[in-house]
């Protein structure tokens, strides 16, 4: 007699089917659950480790209903998809966390700024604009350079341009077409993150906070240290959390400006600084988003070493595949690599490199020896 599967605890459905998608099936197995990922075959980073796949697309009304049915509670995987529609199952009780109305905080840069002003959260100086006038209104009330951003689309640095006076500034919003957010540029002293986990029934667990080092608006390094307690971060992030009715996972970007906290943007999923929980926290970011939407216990998300690291492995500018690195990668010692199954091309995050140490300085080097050598 054939012996059968244990079916899962719980089925969890992703709108999206990446790499965080891909993630958070491999966290789901050691806890019974089954992810459901909403994605496109030809190129489901989560399909080829082994999730089960819905093909379809998180902008079409009756392939999120098809996810619906398919599993217990609907989360994301990115933002950008047809908040309306998941907004109307969650109205017929399907169980859709973060709620709708809460994930447009992620989705549109303007409306998010709107409700952190009147939530009372920091953030930069800023006005919506349409046309020539108003871009000269804005320059002359936020100075120049002038940042301009679509309030919604973009990410990894795309839809976002710094302006150095009113000429470019004009070019930009005639060549985007639309209403766009003019944000004073800030003088950034260092960048940071912090991502917190709130469970329906109000438990809330936040990671150690994380600084995050850009290049070309791409995440390219990330560091954590027991030491770095933050505060001022982790309050204004758990008070964030409370505010908003988080049902999930949320990782809250911030600018320090002369001490000033400024948040910069939101995710409401897993996010690309938190993935060195993975092999640096108890509970890794992935394990704690299913637990949170599941609204089970929270893990610990304390570091397992004094410190942990985090670099991104992009795609080298001659399109070539990482992977023909991986040797020389996997012989550096302490290194932990992530590679997403992604096809090969320029710039594309297509893995990362963990790594732990006695210092922050220790874990970077050796993660950046791996990476490098994937590059």
């Amino acid at each position: 007699m054939s012996k059968r599967s244990a079916p899962p605890t719980a089925r969890v459905g992703l709108v999206g089917a990446g790499q965080l998608a891909r993630m958070s099936h491999q966290a789901a197995i050691g806890l019974g659950v089954q992810v459901v990922a909403l994605g496109s075959a030809a190129d489901s980073a989560a399909g080829a480790a082994g999730a089960r796949l819905i093909e379809g697309s998180g902008h079409d009304a009756g392939d999120l209903r098809a996810l619906a049915e398919a599993v217990d509670v609907v989360s994301y995987e990115i933002e950008h998809v047809d908040l309306d529609a998941l907004e109307a199952l969650a109205q017929e009780g399907v169980v859709v966390r973060p709620h709708p109305r809460v994930m447009r905080l992620a989705a549109d840069k303007a409306h998010a700024r709107a409700e952190f002003v009147r939530l009372g959260f920091p953030v930069p100086d800023h006005t919506l604009v349409d046309d020539a006038q108003q871009l000269a209104a804005a320059g002359d009330t936020l100075g120049w350079p002038l940042v301009l951003k679509t309030p919604t689309g973009g990410y990894d640095g795309r839809g976002v341009w710094v302006c150095d006076d009113l000429a470019e500034a004009t070019g930009v919003l005639e060549q985007v077409g639309r209403t766009m957010l003019a944000e004073r540029l800030v003088a950034i002293d260092r960048e940071i993150a912090v991502i917190v986990a709130r469970r329906p029934g109000g438990q809330v667990a936040t990671f150690p906070v994380l600084r995050t080092y850009q290049e070309d608006g791409i995440c390219r390094e990330v560091v954590a240290a027991a030491g770095d307690a933050e505060p001022a971060a982790v309050a204004l992030a758990e008070r964030l959390a409370e505010a908003v009715g988080l049902e999930g996972l949320m990782a809250v970007e911030l600018f320090d400006e002369g001490g000033e906290l400024l948040i910069c943007e939101l995710a409401l999923r897993p996010h690309n600084t938190g993935h060195l929980s993975i092999d640096g926290c108890v509970t890794s970011q992935f394990e704690q988003h299913l637990r949170a939407v599941l609204d089970w216990p929270l893990g610990d998300p304390a570091l397992v070493a004094p410190a942990a690291a985090m670099v991104n492995v992009l795609g080298p500018a001659d399109g070539g595949d990482p992977a023909r690195g991986l040797p020389d990668a996997l012989a550096v010692p302490g290194a932990h690599v992530h590679l997403y199954g992604k096809a090969p091309a320029a710039g594309r995050k297509l893995g990362h490199v963990n790594a732990t140490g006695p210092d922050p300085d220790t874990a970077l080097a050796t993660a950046r020896a791996a990476a490098e050598a994937l590059a």
